[in-house]
């Protein structure tokens, strides 16, 4: 049997990864995996990222305890994005302290918030 992998030399080395909560299906957030970000998803089950801003590994949930479980793990048809489906640990994906990162609706007049805050980012983090 062969074995498929994310196609990372076609997107830079990053390929988008869809975070998606394993038991509602909605959507918690959009990130990316380089390699070793992916090789450590699969021996570990746990979400790990590629930040882009830090340029590092992002061990979800090491800052904030709000871990992913991973559940499931699907490559598109093209093998450059991910679908994680995860089951949130702590309740909020998004570091702005809400369950998912996608908690601004677009109205005609602007935005409006239509997600619960579950923490403060201040407490969580600090200044940073």
């Amino acid at each position: 049997m062969s074995v498929l992998r994310p196609d990372f030399a076609k997107c830079n080395n990053l390929v988008p990864v869809v975070t998606q909560d394993a038991t509602t299906g909605e959507v918690l957030m959009l990130a990316y995996m380089n390699e070793e970000a992916y090789n450590e998803t699969l021996k570990t089950s746990n979400a790990v990222y590629f930040s882009r801003s830090r340029n590092k590994l992002w061990r979800k949930g090491e800052e904030s305890g709000n871990v992913q479980k991973v559940s499931g793990l699907f490559l598109d048809c093209d093998a450059d994005t991910i679908l994680l489906k995860v089951e949130q640990i702590g309740g909020a994906a998004c570091h702005e302290g809400y369950k998912t990162c996608f908690f601004r609706e677009v109205t005609q007049d602007g935005f409006k918030i239509v997600g619960e805050r579950l923490f403060d980012p201040k407490d969580v983090y600090g200044t940073k």
